[in-house]
């Protein structure tokens, strides 16, 4: 029901497409980004039992940025204690 309004809508004013495409582009970026967040950063805990503190086990040269200016992890040594 509300598809169907909308699709008139953008047949009726075809200037719309655009702003659609960018807005529709921009939430599944930003959706697929906090879905990244969740699963690849060693902040986020999803099993408490088990692991409860994923941040210690993350090696030092393991990259979980998704994006880094000049650095180079594989030349990164451990300078931290096991807990």
């Amino acid at each position: 029901m509300v598809l169907a309004t909308v699709m008139k809508q953008l047949k009726h004013h075809p200037a719309l497409i655009p702003l659609f495409i960018f807005i529709g582009g921009g939430t599944t970026m930003s959706a697929l980004y906090l879905g990244r967040l969740a699963t690849k950063n060693p902040e986020c805990s999803w099993d408490r039992k088990n692991n409860p503190e994923p941040w210690n086990n993350v090696a030092p040269d393991h990259q979980y940025k998704l994006f880094t200016v000049n650095m180079d992890y594989s030349k990164l040594k451990k300078d931290r204690p096991d807990f």
